[in-house]
């Protein structure tokens, strides 16, 4: 479309304002949800089972990268040790670790029941997406 000298530029080019979401306090991702659970029930479901699928299908398949990750590892520090490459001070190694725990499972505490606590407020106030989210899930984990 070829545009005139008096022609208006905001006649040619559709502008997309997507602040508007933001002026009422909310996120893009927020806003989107917000719409999502006043949708209809099969919406809901739709959605929620769509997007627990792709989430559990990711998750099955990272867990595994990760979890071959973590053994091969070991397993490598294990041969380099037996083979002499390296020492470890397993004493020092073990008083570390119970240290870090302790201090992991301090700090942990207060996020976590913050987070539970808003994921079950959550649940109770979008049981219908929050149960296709369940079933999306669990179907993605065997598909995978």
């Amino acid at each position: 479309m070829k545009r005139g000298k008096d022609q208006d530029p905001d006649d040619v080019f559709e502008i997309l304002d997507v602040r508007g979401s933001a002026k009422n306090g909310k996120n893009w991702f927020q806003h989107f949800l917000g719409d999502i659970t006043k949708a209809s029930t099969a919406k809901q479901i739709t959605v929620g089972g769509i997007t627990g699928w792709c989430t559990g299908f990711v998750f099955t398949k990272i867990g595994k990268v990760a979890a071959t990750a973590v053994g091969g590892s070991l397993l490598l520090i294990q041969i380099a040790q037996h083979q002499g490459y390296i020492k470890i001070n397993w004493s020092q190694l073990s008083k570390d670790m119970e240290t870090a725990s302790k201090h992991l499972e301090k700090h942990a505490q207060k996020g976590f029941s913050r987070y539970l606590e808003q994921g079950q407020k959550f649940v109770k106030e979008n049981v219908v997406l929050a149960t296709g989210f369940a079933g999306g899930f669990l179907i993605g984990i065997a598909s995978s």
